[in-house]
C-alpha cells in the first residue's frame, strides 16, 4: 500500500484554488463568497466567505466522497491508526448518534456508563436500543464521577451476554481513562462491539506521553471533538472505525440521514488542516504543554487551599491512566464553590474556564494554551486564596445511586405526555432530560423515575447559577401521563 503523505491538505488545498479561481458563483450561498459588505465581512475578512463554498463541482460530495474530501478522510484514517474516518460537521454528537443507530437497533441492549453525555441519550431514542446502565466510580473528594470499575463490566456482561454494544467514556470529562484494550478483548470475547465516546481524547495518538486512544485500544468504533483539543472549528468532529465489524454502508447510511446536506467547508477544511498540524507537531508542542502544567500545578499547589491534581493522584486510586492536559483544581476548601470560583474568574479576571462543579474547576488546555494563559490563572487563583483566607472549607455529600429505570428512553419519548410542577413530580416518570451544562451529563433521562433527590440536586444547582438544559420551562418537567398509559403502551415502537 501507498504511504500517505501526512504534510498534504487535499480538501483545503482544493478549496483555496477555487476560492482564487474567479469563478462566478451563481449558486449557494447567498453571500456569493464576498459579495455582500455587513459588520460580520468587515470583522472576519474576505478569506473566510471566499472559503465558505456549498460543494461546487471539482470539491467533492461529503455524502459520498469520491475526490478530496475521501482523499482528506483517507489521511485522517491513517494519522488516527483508524481503517475508516468520517468528517463529522455536526459535532461529535453526530458521530454518537450515528455509531449507536447503526449499531443497536430497537430492543438491543447496549451496555454503558450512567455520566453519558446527552447524545447519548438522544441515540437511545432514535434507535430503540435498551440501556443497560452501569453506575460509574465516584470520587469521595472531588466530588466527581469517573470511569466504570472492570469488575463492574464483567458482571454486566454476564447478566446481560444478549448486549450488543459496550459504550465507554475515553476519557472522561475530567480526563479519566479507563484500561481500554482489557474492555476491548473482555467485550470481543463475548462477541460485541465497542463504541467510544473520545470527545475529549481526540490528540491522545500524537504524545507519547498521553493515554491510549480507542484506535490504538482496538475498539470498533469511536468519535473524537478535533474541534475541542486538536484546533479545528468548533463543531467539526471524526468518526473513526478500526477493523470489520462495523456495517460500513449502514453506518454511512446512518450518518447521511442526520447530517446537513450543506456541509461547511470551513468546518472541513479546518479538520484537513489541524490533521495535518498535530501530526507534525503533536509530540513537541504537548511535551511543551506537559511541562508547562507541571510547573503550574507546583505553582497552584503553594497557594493555601488550592489544589491542583495531577497523574498520580488517579494512577493511585486503581486508573489506567489520565490525560494531564486536563487541569482539575479543587477550591471548595477557600470556602467556594467551585461554580463560585467559576464566575468571579469570568467577571473579575476575565478567564474562561471549561466548566465547575461542586468542589472544583476545570481548565481543558491544548497546544494552542500559552504560559501567560496559566500565570493569570495562578495569580488569580492566589488573589482569591488571600481574599478568603479564614473562610470554612465546603463539604457536600456525594450522590452515589442509580436512577430506577421505568421503561427505554424511546418508549417515554413517544408516551403521552403531560407537564407538571418540578416539586409535584416525585415519582413520576420523567419523559425528558434534565441536565447541568456543561458537562451535559443528565440528572434524569426519559423513562426514569423522579426522585427527590433528583429535585434537590436541580435546586442546588439552580442555586449556583448552573446553566440547566430542558424541553420545558422553568419550575416544570415534562412526565409521561400514567392516565393515558394503558392504551398507548400497546404499541410496539
Amino acid at each position: 500500500m501507498k504511504k500517505l503523505n501526512q504534510l498534504e491538505t487535499p480538501f483545503f488545498t482544493k478549496l483555496k484554488e477555487y476560492a482564487e479561481s474567479d469563478t462566478v458563483p451563481l449558486d449557494v450561498p447567498g453571500h456569493k463568497l464576498r459579495n455582500i459588505e455587513d459588520d460580520f465581512l468587515k470583522y472576519i475578512g474576505n478569506n473566510a466567505l471566499r472559503l465558505d463554498s456549498n460543494a461546487p463541482r471539482g470539491l467533492d460530495n461529503l455524502s459520498k466522497p469520491k475526490g478530496v474530501i475521501k482523499e482528506a478522510e483517507a489521511l485522517m484514517a491513517d494519522a488516527f491508526k483508524a481503517t475508516h474516518a468520517h468528517f463529522l460537521v455536526n459535532g461529535t454528537t453526530q458521530g454518537i448518534l450515528a455509531m449507536i443507530m447503526a449499531t443497536c437497533r430497537a430492543k438491543e441492549k447496549i451496555i454503558l456508563p450512567r455520566n453519558v453525555h446527552k447524545s447519548v441519550i438522544n441515540a437511545l431514542i432514535l434507535s430503540g436500543a435498551i440501556p443497560i446502565f452501569i453506575l460509574p466510580e465516584l470520587d469521595e473528594d472531588l466530588g466527581i464521577a469517573n470511569q466504570i470499575s472492570f469488575s463492574a463490566l464483567e458482571k454486566t456482561i454476564l447478566e446481560h451476554p444478549d448486549a450488543k454494544a459496550v459504550f465507554i467514556i475515553n476519557p472522561t470529562y475530567f480526563g479519566v481513562t479507563a484500561d481500554l484494550e482489557k474492555i476491548v478483548n473482555l467485550a470481543h470475547e463475548n462477541d460485541m462491539l465497542v463504541l467510544v465516546d473520545e470527545a475529549h481524547g481526540a490528540h491522545f495518538s500524537f504524545n507519547d506521553k498521553l493515554p491510549l486512544s480507542a484506535m490504538e485500544a482496538n475498539a470498533d468504533i469511536a468519535s473524537c471533538s478535533l474541534h475541542k483539543t486538536v484546533g479545528s472549528l468548533t463543531q467539526s468532529s471524526i468518526l473513526l472505525t478500526k477493523g470489520d465489524r462495523i456495517d460500513q454502508e449502514r453506518l454511512k447510511s446512518t450518518l447521511n440521514m442526520i447530517q446537513t446536506t450543506s456541509p461547511s467547508s470551513l468546518l472541513m477544511a479546518s479538520l484537513d488542516v489541524s490533521r495535518k498540524t498535530i501530526y507534525q507537531h503533536g509530540q513537541k508542542s504537548f511535551d511543551h504543554l506537559l511541562s508547562m502544567l507541571d510547573k503550574t500545578r507546583e505553582n497552584l499547589n503553594q497557594i493555601p487551599n488550592v489544589k491542583a491534581f495531577a497523574k498520580d493522584y488517579f494512577i493511585d486510586r486503581g486508573y489506567k491512566d489520565y490525560d494531564q492536559t486536563k487541569l482539575i483544581i479543587k477550591v471548595s476548601e477557600m470556602g467556594l464553590t467551585g461554580f463560585e470560583v467559576y464566575q468571579i474568574l469570568s467577571d473579575v479576571y476575565h478567564i474562561q474556564l471549561e466548566l465547575a462543579e461542586t468542589h472544583l474547576v476545570l481548565a481543558v488546555l491544548s497546544m494552542g494554551t500559552r504560559q501567560e494563559d496559566l500565570d493569570r490563572l495562578t495569580y488569580a487563583l492566589k488573589e482569591l486564596s488571600d481574599q478568603h483566607k479564614g473562610k470554612e472549607a465546603l463539604e457536600f455529600e456525594i450522590i452515589k445511586r442509580l436512577p430506577e429505570t421505568y421503561i427505554r428512553p424511546r418508549d417515554a419519548y413517544h408516551a403521552p405526555k403531560k407537564l407538571v410542577l418540578l416539586e409535584e413530580a416525585i415519582g413520576e416518570v420523567s419523559a425528558e432530560s434534565l441536565m447541568i451544562y456543561p458537562p451535559g451529563i443528565p440528572l434524569v433521562i426519559p423513562g426514569e423515575i423522579i426522585d427527590k433527590q433528583v429535585i434537590e440536586d436541580l435546586n442546588f444547582y439552580e442555586k449556583q447559577g448552573s446553566v440547566i438544559l430542558s424541553d420545558t420551562k422553568a419550575g416544570y418537567i415534562k412526565v409521561v401521563d400514567k392516565e393515558e398509559w394503558e392504551k398507548w403502551s400497546e404499541k410496539d415502537i
